[in-house]
């Protein structure tokens, strides 16, 4: 399987990586992006099975790719890992179509329970 990680901060980006691996998840292949509009058009052309993105990145947000997303057809399971967690945030999220929304700090334990019903 295939999962794109999207978040403007490269720390972060392997942080997410990491914590993938230690959730248990580490055979699949990962795929970066370091911005918004990098996050989408990967989304279109790389095909992942899932998306973890930042919610606030440069170029388009991440609640932007998701909306960009579904009105291109696209179905590619999308769900946030961002520091930001307001009430607003989860009802825009999930109103777009957005599987879950993990806020940081996370822990391997997180992952392991939000994604494995989704990466199986």
């Amino acid at each position: 399987m295939k999962i794109l990680v999207a978040d403007d901060s490269r720390v972060m980006r392997q942080i997410v990586t990491r914590t993938l691996r230690q959730a248990g998840f580490g055979g699949h292949d990962i795929v970066e992006a370091a911005d918004g509009r990098q996050a989408y058009d990967l989304a279109v052309a790389e095909k992942p099975d899932l998306v973890l993105s930042d919610w606030n990145m440069p170029e388009m947000t991440g609640i932007e790719v998701l909306r960009a997303l579904r009105a291109a057809g696209e179905t590619v399971p999308l769900g946030f890992v961002t520091s930001e967690s307001t009430d607003e945030m989860k009802q825009m999220a999930e109103a777009a179509g957005a599987l879950f929304l993990i806020t940081k700090p996370f822990t391997a334990d997180t992952f392991a329970d939000v994604l494995g019903p989704i990466l199986g």
